[in-house]
């Protein structure tokens, strides 16, 4: 594994007040915004499951003098959660650390970088546990021919699309089928892109503007226009390619989209899409699981910047989200 070598970190004149780094920022990454974060102190444990189909039939009866009153009940399962650790370490070597011009800060640099690898993995790890297909209760596919309806639609970077449509449909679908509305809408950049030069939302939306200027949207026009109250845009960019290879960035979202319902009142009895459980109880974790420690390695004559991580992110009720995959 390649590290920064004294040369790396001494040059002959800096720019002292220059120091560019490509962070990404926080806010591209939405994992621990789409679904409640829940603390536990333990790393494994259950969680009650109540069947919504008991809750939703008609069995109240007319109760004639005398008799006794119609009565039910309802079934409860659990479902085990399971907390894995992740990690990654950076070390600074006592020679670079010695050799380190004025505006490099090895530490802060060192958990700047763990962090950031906190951050990618677990936004990689979220889409691959809610932002795909086979996950949800529907999933519909884009295409550039005639839609086949409940199975695929027409792409949405297709002038003559329906996203408009699409999107109500899908709220529908999901409201008659759980009693939930969807409330957030996740979308990968390139998706949010095409959907705020669609022709169709474009029309809807620059007649509620001021007249003879450029209609320009925004995501809270967009939230307006579905009535979805949160609509979150999937920015973070990873590099697929192996050290040593040529970089190769996208992003993390890919082109798709999610619809779903997410309490905004975690509770026993409160139905949601997703969880992620977050291990506080790991050793002075905070409340999303993870912690930074800095540690010596005498040894290899380096102080160690190490970050842990222990969460596992949790598919609830499927039925209450609506994926759609290759939006465009």
């Amino acid at each position: 594994m390649s590290q920064p070598t004294p040369g790396d970190v001494h040059v002959n004149g800096p720019l002292t007040n220059i120091s560019i780094a490509f962070m990404q920022n926080a806010s591209n990454f939405i994992a621990d915004r789409v679904f409640p974060n829940i603390p536990v102190t333990k790393q494994s444990d259950l969680y009650f499951l109540y069947d919504r189909g008991f809750f939703n039939r008609d069995e109240m009866e007319e109760r004639a003098p005398g008799t006794e009153s119609a009565g039910g009940g309802y079934e409860i399962s659990t479902d085990p959660y399971f907390a894995r650790v992740y990690a990654f370490h950076h070390d600074i070597p006592d020679q670079r650390r010695a050799n380190a011009d004025a505006p490099l800060q090895p530490d802060t640099e060192a958990t700047n970088l763990v962090s950031h690898k906190a951050l990618i993995k677990r936004e990689t790890l979220w889409t691959g546990k809610y932002f795909s297909t086979g996950i949800w209760g529907t999933d519909l596919t884009g295409i550039t021919g005639t839609p086949v309806p409940g199975t695929s639609f027409l792409k949405w970077s297709d002038a003559n699309s329906t996203p408009i449509e699409d999107i109500r449909a899908a709220k529908t679908s999901v409201l008659e089928n759980t009693g939930f509305e969807p409330n957030i809408l996740v979308l990968g950049q390139k998706v949010a892109d095409a959907l705020v030069d669609h022709p169709d939302i474009v029309d809807r939306i620059k007649y509620g503007q001021s007249s003879g200027n450029q209609a320009v949207i925004e995501m809270s026009d967009l939230e307006a226009l579905f009535k979805i109250p949160r609509i979150l845009v999937m920015k973070a960019i990873v590099n697929s390619a192996a050290e040593g290879v040529a970089n190769l960035h996208g992003f993390i979202g890919g082109s798709n989209a999610l619809l779903a319902y997410s309490t905004p009142a975690p509770g026993i009895m409160t139905p949601t899409a997703g969880y992620t459980f977050s291990w506080t109880g790991f050793l002075g974790a905070g409340a999303l699981g993870s912690r930074i420690r800095r540690f010596r390695q005498e040894k290899i004559q380096s102080d160690r910047v190490e970050i842990d991580m222990a969460f596992d992110q949790k598919l609830i009720a499927a039925e209450l989200g609506f994926f759609f995959s290759a939006a465009i």
